[in-house]
Order: C-alpha cells, then sequence, then structure tokens
C-alpha cells in the first residue's frame, strides 16, 4: 500500500527560497531550508557490507549523502574535504562512525596529481583496497554576463576540478579495484541541457558522460564497473555559493522543486551493489522528470 509520504511532489514539499548567497564553497549550516542528507530517513539493508568506499566531496551535499547511505549499508568510507571545509568534514565523519563505520577524512584539492596520489595511497595505506570510487567533487560558478566573463582562471579551475581529478583518480585506483568494483561519476542534467550561465560547468558534465561510457567498455573485460548518476537540481551548499538567485530554484523541474541530496543517494548504492552486476556504462538520470537521452 502506498503512503502519503511516498508522492514524489510532497515528500519534500518545496519550500520559498529566501535568496541567499554564501562564499564558495559554501557551508551547510547557513542555508534555509537546511539539506536533508538522510540523516533521519535512510535505512541500511547491508548491501555493501565491508566494502571500502573512497568518496570525493564527502564532506557535504550530495557526498554525504552517499557517505552516509554507504556506511549504513555496511561500508567504510574515506571521503575528501577542502581545508575550509574541516567542521563540514566533522559532521559527515561523525554520521560515517554512528553508523558504525570507519571514517577517514582527507584534505585534498583534486585539481592537483600529487594530492590525487596522496588520496589513493592513503586509502590503499589504510585498507588494503578500493571497492568503490565515487567522483563527485565539482566546480562552478555561474557567468550569466556570458562567455566574456569566464575568465581563464576560472575555465581552468573547472576543468581542473571536474576531469582532471576524476581522471586521475579514476588511472590511480584501478590498480587497487578488484574485480567486481565500480566506479561511479556525478555528471548531470547539465550535461545534456546545458544552461547558457554554466558554460564551463556543462562543458565538463557532458564530458564525464563521455569518459564514462569509454572506461566502462574499456574496463569490462577486468570485471568493473563504470558508471555515472546525472542528477537535477539539488539543494547542496554549492548552490547558494555559486548561483545569484536561489528564490527561483529548482521549480524547472517537472516535479515543480529541487531534490534533496537524500534522494540522490539510493543510486549511488544501487550502482556500487552486486545487484547492479549487469550495468556498466549507464548513466542513471535523477532530474525530477526532465527527460534526458
Amino acid at each position: 500500500m502506498a503512503h502519503e509520504t511516498d508522492d514524489p511532489v510532497t515528500r519534500h514539499p518545496r519550500p520559498e527560497f529566501p535568496d541567499q548567497n554564501q562564499q564558495h564553497p559554501g557551508w551547510t549550516g547557513p542555508m534555509d531550508p537546511p539539506p536533508d542528507h538522510g540523516e533521519d530517513s535512510y535505512q541500511g539493508h547491508g548491501v555493501l557490507t565491508d566494502r571500502i568506499a573512497v568518496i570525493t566531496g564527502g564532506d557535504s551535499g550530495i557526498g554525504r549523502a552517499v557517505a552516509l547511505a554507504y556506511a549504513r549499508e555496511g561500508a567504510d568510507i574515506v571521503f575528501t574535504h577542502l581545508t575550509e571545509e574541516q567542521e563540514e568534514a566533522g559532521r559527515t565523519t561523525e554520521l560515517v562512525e554512528e553508523a558504525g563505520r570507519r571514517a577517514v577524512a582527507v584534505e585534498c584539492d583534486i585539481r592537483e596529481e600529487d594530492a590525487c596520489r596522496a588520496l589513493i595511497d592513503r586509502a590503499v595505506g589504510e585498507f588494503g583496497r578500493i571497492d568503490v570510487l565515487v567522483n563527485n567533487a565539482a566546480y562552478q560558478m555561474s557567468q550569466p554576463d556570458g562567455i566574456a566573463a569566464i575568465t581563464t582562471e576560472q575555465f581552468d579551475r573547472v576543468m581542473r576540478t571536474n576531469l582532471y581529478g576524476m581522471f586521475w583518480l579514476s588511472k590511480m585506483a584501478l590498480p587497487h579495484i578488484p574485480k567486481g568494483g565500480s566506479i561511479i561519476n556525478t555528471a548531470s542534467v547539465q550535461g545534456y541541457k546545458p544552461s547558457p550561465h554554466l558554460l564551463d560547468y556543462a562543458t565538463t558534465k557532458g564530458a564525464i558522460v563521455t569518459f564514462t561510457q569509454g572506461l566502462a567498455q574499456m574496463l569490462a573485460k577486468d570485471g568493473i564497473r563504470v558508471n555515472a548518476v546525472a542528477p537535477g537540481p539539488v539543494w547542496t551548499p554549492l548552490i547558494p555559493a555559486t548561483l545569484p538567485d536561489t528564490v527561483e530554484f529548482g521549480k524547472q523541474s517537472p516535479l515543480g522543486r529541487p531534490a534533496q541530496p537524500a534522494e540522490m543517494a539510493p543510486a549511488f548504492v544501487f550502482l556500487a551493489s552486486p545487484r547492479a552486476s549487469y550495468i556498466t556504462g549507464e548513466i542513471v538520470n535523477a532530474t525530477g522528470g526532465t527527460p534526458l537521452p
């Protein structure tokens, strides 16, 4: 029997978002309303028991929701955060440990190849292997004044964060991922339907789709699956930190609201689990009804 709370429109009713802005990278605490990472709702079923997961950008937003869900499914977690996100990382650590699993928070700027290598070395040093790599960390900055407003510095930061980091970490992690392991990338609706003010970000998300599908074919013979999740609008700290107007955020979705981070986590759990053993090269669209290829 269906429950009223199962209604995707009203399960997380869209509030009136007050206009709010933060400095990048943004923080969870000041957000109004606070995002839901599944703290009170996600129930694990042991589908990732004793797996080792590395998650970039696990301090907040989708990354925190995935870390929480993976931990409640039985996985130990290594996750990255930036220097200024120590407090956010502490909360993710608490959530993982409350689930009875180990959490290793690593300060890491994935724009740097050496930092990516150090992250993989740390994960392998702590746990001996990596069962799931989640390339989730990303950078965007809205430029409503067009391409002329996108500086080389911004373009380089977007490319290095969203693409170089994913490339380096995938390459470096592979020798430590056993058969049955997986790589999961965070793509976006922007990879298919780019918003002009997010031109550089959308470009990287399109590239992530291609990278995912190509790497999946390359690694199929090795028994390693590669997939991606393409979210639509999700209420994370990146939004008030990078968009000039939050009041209308998410209204464009057919469901009429943005997703909460907790609503993204089940897709990452499924793709990491043995239940998805025949699924590779797939992009799971989690857009609230916006149709994508």
